[in-house]
């Protein structure tokens, strides 16, 4: 008998259009800065759209993500408005942060999405302190805490883990190993599994294909319901791969053209598409009207965030210290 977790049609509909939707802002984010109209650093998810989409799929509107900067997949998942999110990446004060976060700092509690770092890591300490806020409050929350494979060798993945398990915090630690930690390969620099390391302090170690959406889903899934039910954290290394370099701009050429053709050509995105038509899930028109209805919101999140405003100059210390208060 198989005991997966098995996305039914509406989730398997559901776990598409985000990856639609991460396909489709990537290719419009690299579109704009070639074109001019935005500077901004850009780090590309293409190629890791199934982790975001199935993990999302099982977490309630509640539930929180942290995430690194390369998670612009995680946040269109979870539910960030593009609105918010596209005036935040052009630094306009209509953005998620008043355009004081930039693309590497995206925040949008109202989403879940509680904090976006540009430290390697440090994603793991901060998801342990909201899994521990939710379990003193007994709210039932999990909280999910996402990086790369090259933050698996820094102080704060043993420190959190080890921290996790010793409580039972409602954590999940998904690794999405795209297989490049910045420009060096994951096997120049470790010699065991990501996954493994999770026995080092007795929680589940699950090693899964990331480009998978049944075998992801079912990981997700299984997680979320062991940490919601008080059974402590899992740590998921979601094997996937990076489509682009490291940052926009980096021409990867010390990726193997060979492996890099043949991630491509295994795409997640279009495979699962094909897999909705072909099993009767959706047909092709309605596929293409949600894809349609994509664009025509990538259009009008784009046009309104470049229609915004610059935070002025009384925003500099705003947030950052905190209000005088008279005696």
């Amino acid at each position: 008998m198989d005991n997966r977790h098995l996305p039914d049609a509406d989730t398997q509909l559901g776990i598409y259009r985000r990856m639609a939707l991460i396909k489709a802002n990537d290719e419009r984010s690299r579109k704009v800065i070639r074109s001019g109209r935005l500077v901004m650093p850009y780090y590309s998810p293409r190629g890791q759209e199934v982790i975001p989409s199935c993990i999302s799929a099982c977490l309630t509107d509640d539930d929180y993500i942290c995430t690194i900067y390369r998670g612009t997949h995680d946040m269109l998942a979870k539910g960030v408005p593009l609105r918010d999110l596209w005036a935040e990446l052009a630094g306009r004060v209509t953005g998620t942060c008043k355009g004081k976060g930039g693309p590497m700092h995206i925040t949008h509690p109202a989403s879940g999405v509680m904090v976006t770092t540009g430290i390697v890591g440090s994603s793991m300490p901060i998801a342990n302190g909201l899994a521990w806020a939710a379990q003193l409050k007994g709210d039932g929350r999990v909280t999910i805490a996402n990086f790369g494979d090259g933050a698996s060798n820094i102080g704060a993945f043993h420190e959190s883990l080890n921290l996790a398990a010793v409580w039972k915090l409602p954590v999940i630690f998904v690794c999405q190993n795209n297989e490049w930690g910045e420009h060096t390969a994951y096997d120049k620099t470790s010699n065991v599994p990501v996954a493994a390391r999770g026995g080092s302090y007795g929680m589940p170690g699950v090693r899964v294909d990331g480009n998978d959406v049944f075998a992801m889903y079912d990981a997700a899934r299984t997680a979320i319901e062991r940490a919601r039910a008080g059974e402590g954290p899992t740590l998921i290394e979601a094997m996937t791969y990076r489509f682009h370099g490291h940052v926009f701009g980096d021409a990867d050429g010390y990726m193997d053209k060979a492996r890099k053709a043949a991630a491509v050509a295994a795409d997640p995105v279009p495979l699962f598409r094909a897999h909705l038509i072909e099993n009767g899930i959706a047909d092709e028109a309605t596929l293409a009207d949600m894809e349609a209805a994509i664009e025509a919101a990538l259009d009008d999140a784009v046009d309104f965030a470049l229609a915004g405003d610059f935070p002025d100059s009384g925003e500099l210390t705003r947030d950052v210290f905190a209000e005088e208060v008279s005696a």
